[in-house]
């Protein structure tokens, strides 16, 4: 297992590929580099002799793993459009795990008190939701004829059961025990879950923040069962107001609610695409998952992470 921040961690699947761990390339130095540039005139290296570990790779191919990364796609059906969904969750599920790694760091950082990195870590992060948010463009050009070609072969299998994604929920506070118990068949995945849920979310660690920096936040939500679903609070709420209405004073924690906020922004775009996409593609058919489909979406995107962050503004 790779540990990640916040004690979770990602397992390597039983299909993976023999080769788990990247060929490795002796590494450059600049003057190398400089050197290597100046022997092929600035033209591109052809010839990876120099260094050679495999003679049946190259340095790009071992680095990112392509050749592993290039062999995961197995569509199920004749239907071309297939690809185009099979490889947008693909791409999905590795967004989720690298939004999932800076928002744990981001969470330490706070706990730490290093609200400058925490900061720049949240700007990386808010790059990372627009990515995802894009990432819906090539699906929505799937038509309800072409996805009817595939669905079928997708059985019971949905989104919906993304452990990343749900890793992510968890780590930006919306915790919901019950749906650990959806991994409870899949041991290793199951403990990771449980993992997650105990750990405080990012929104904890903000709390912890103003409350060490002197704002009212009280003691139980501090000190608060982090396993349990956040239960809003208007002393909570009154802190926000203090930091935005003192906003020369709280200069920092100004920006720290601003870039939470964009954070929730990106991510009810993220919701709400997604929910559009699925409309536009399978109108008001039932999930594959067992959910109603887009009635089920549509709550979903109304959720919001950060509730006072949001209330706060009616009273401002």
């Amino acid at each position: 297992m790779t540990e990640l921040p916040g004690g979770a961690s990602t397992r390597h699947g039983a299909a993976e590929s023999s080769r788990s761990q990247p060929r490795a390339y002796r590494p450059l130095t600049e003057e190398e580099r400089r050197a290597q540039a100046e022997q092929t005139g600035g033209e591109p290296v052809l010839d990876f002799s120099y260094g050679r570990v495999d003679a049946n790779s190259t340095p790009y191919i071992d680095y990112h793993s392509v050749d592993t990364l290039l062999s995961l796609q197995h569509p199920r059906s004749d239907e071309p459009a297939e690809l185009c969904f099979y490889i947008t969750g693909q791409v999905q599920e590795l967004l989720f795990k690298l939004m999932f790694t800076e928002v744990n760091r981001v969470r330490d950082l706070l706990f730490e008190d290093k609200l400058d990195d925490a900061l720049w870590g949240l700007r990386r992060i808010e790059r990372i939701q627009r990515a995802l948010t894009a990432s819906w463009e090539p699906v929505s050009t799937i038509t309800p004829t072409e996805f009817a070609g595939f669905r079928d072969q997708l059985g019971s299998a949905s989104g919906f059961q993304s452990y990343m994604y749900r890793q992510l929920e968890f780590s930006l506070g919306n915790k919901e025990p019950r749906m650990a118990e959806a991994y409870r068949a899949v041991p290793w995945l199951h403990k990771q879950m449980l993992e997650v849920l105990r750990a405080p979310s990012l929104y904890d660690a903000v709390l912890a923040l103003l409350h060490k920096r002197g704002l009212p936040i009280p003691e139980a939500w501090v000190r608060r069962d982090f396993t349990r679903p956040y239960e809003p609070s208007s002393e909570v709420e009154n802190a926000w107001a203090v930091v935005y209405r003192e906003r020369r004073e709280f200069r920092d924690l100004h920006m720290l609610a601003e870039a939470l906020a964009e954070l929730n922004y990106q991510y009810s775009r993220w919701r709400t695409t997604h929910l559009l996409t699925v409309e536009r593609i399978l109108g008001n058919k039932p999930g594959t998952g067992g959910t109603l489909g887009v009635a089920w979406l549509r709550k979903v995107a109304e959720h919001r992470f950060f509730p006072e962050l949001w209330s706060v503004r009616s009273e401002l």
